[in-house]
């Protein structure tokens, strides 16, 4: 598969902006230590004052979203953050969704979801049903659109396709999602071969997936469960996809492989490969996220009908 004229511009930019960041990244081993230390080591939260909070109902407690909207959105944008089921939040990246916010014209809501290992398996998921059920349900009442797209980084990727896959098997309502942005998803846990070849990449490693694999998982859980590895799983009826993922990502095989599988299964997916790129690159300074996220955006927009 071919690397677009566009992203190929990019590699030897990213590869200079790749060493200026490797002191500041290089040591963040995460694998080494514990879920308190993994925690310590993430980036500090810049919570906006203009964004509103609401708490959907659930059986498990009230499940809280952090949302920003525009006078008249044209859609919906439901965002799960990353940080491998076990760390971040639905504030960590406040000035990004209200930038998606703006630039989509579509209200932001991120689901502050439960976290393993405290929470393993399935808790973030199923609190990623229960928010995009009652988005389902009430986004027309309450912002004047039914039309919902959904996404999210790394582990934020991987609930947005296990939360697709959910609503698609259970609810009626499904056809109103229209739209999945995947960003540097892991769709495997059981290992693609580039998370297995993945010992010496800068931001995780081979290492660095299995601790927390090893934290969200319950012991005696399969790892090729469609639930656990959306791989797996009947991909046929799902909406568009734009899958966006780095060459230095040890991730790459996962995006590589699901957008082949929705393709083969008769679904829409579109499949951005940034040349050099490294997990997470899309909230890293370069020219590589900034064209990243000017594309996602411009692929949100695109499904509002």
């Amino acid at each position: 598969m071919s690397i677009d004229s566009e992203l190929e511009a990019l590699r030897e930019q990213t590869i200079e902006e790749n060493e200026k960041l490797r002191p500041l990244i290089e040591d963040r081993k995460f694998h080494t230590g514990t879920v308190a230390e993994a925690r310590q080591l993430t980036l500090a939260e810049t919570k906006l004052e203009h964004a509103v909070d609401i708490s959907i109902p659930s059986p498990n407690g009230p499940i809280l979203v952090h949302t920003f909207s525009p006078p008249t959105p044209k859609g919906v944008y439901m965002h799960i953050h990353g940080g491998g089921w076990v760390i971040g939040s639905a504030f960590a990246r406040d000035p990004k969704l209200f930038e998606i916010s703006q630039q989509t014209n579509s209200v932001v809501v991120s689901v502050d979801y439960r976290l393993a290992p405290e929470n393993p398996h399935p808790s973030g998921a199923d609190d990623c049903e229960i928010a995009a059920t009652w988005l389902l349900e009430n986004s027309e009442k309450k912002w004047g659109t039914s039309q919902i797209v959904i996404g999210g980084e790394s582990a934020g990727a991987h609930l947005a396709a296990v939360t697709a896959l959910r609503l698609r098997n259970k609810h009626s309502l499904y056809k109103k999602i229209v739209g999945l942005n995947l960003v540097y998803g892991v769709f495997d846990l059981s290992m693609t071969p580039s998370q297995r070849l993945g010992n010496d990449k800068l931001v995780i490693s081979t290492e660095t997936l299995e601790w927390f694999y090893n934290h969200y998982l319950q012991s005696n859980e399969s790892r090729v469960l469609p639930d656990i590895s959306p791989l797996y799983a009947d991909l046929s009826e799902l909406p568009p996809a734009l899958l966006t993922v780095g060459t230095q990502d040890p991730l790459l095989d996962d995006s590589l492989f699901m957008a082949m599988r929705l393709r083969a299964a008769g679904s829409e997916a579109t499949l951005d490969i940034y040349p050099e790129a490294l997990h997470g690159f899309t909230v890293l300074p370069g020219r590589a996220a900034t064209v990243a996220n000017e594309r996602a955006n411009q692929f949100i927009s695109s499904c509002w009908s």
